[in-house]
């Protein structure tokens, strides 16, 4: 069983830096640096997750679904380690519907992903305002904009 879950974890994490690297292709790096760290995000639809790493996780998988990324990589440190940090943040579409997010951190090895869903309408265009803070080296908010649709 524990391997099982091992190799949940290790899917989970390969799927996600693998979408990360197509929809940095495909939209831009969804990266700010603000000072020694790299915040890294992405929002995407919950059906590209397996329903195995959905379960794992206790993600509800649906094409209504939405997923939220943030890592945070301290830069200035060697191998630039992924940051434990303190997350909040709200969502809300253009009709100003706000929903907070829960996010809940997930570990795999020396990675960190904090992790929040989000539910959608087709063709929805999403606000996010997600807050950020480190110790005392880093308090800070990213915004960014996410258009979702129904699969």
């Amino acid at each position: 069983m524990l391997k099982a879950i091992s190799a949940t974890r290790y899917i989970f994490t390969v799927l996600l830096m693998s979408l990360l690297s197509v929809i940095g292709v495909a939209h831009a790096e969804q990266k700010q640096q603000v000072g020694n760290f790299d915040i890294h995000y992405m929002a995407l639809n919950s059906t590209f997750i397996t329903p195995q790493v959905a379960k794992t996780y206790g993600i509800e998988r649906s094409g209504y679904n939405g997923l939220v990324n943030i890592t945070v990589l301290n830069t200035q440190l060697p191998d630039n380690p992924a940051v434990e940090v303190e997350i909040s943040g709200i969502a809300n579409n253009l009709i100003d519907a706000r929903m907070n997010l829960d996010f809940k951190e997930i570990r795999e090895g020396n990675a960190i992903y904090y992790i929040a869903e989000v539910p959608f309408r087709d063709d929805q265009e999403v606000n996010f305002t997600v807050a950020i803070k480190y110790t005392n080296q880093l308090n800070t908010t990213i915004k960014f904009k996410q258009k979702f649709y129904v699969e």
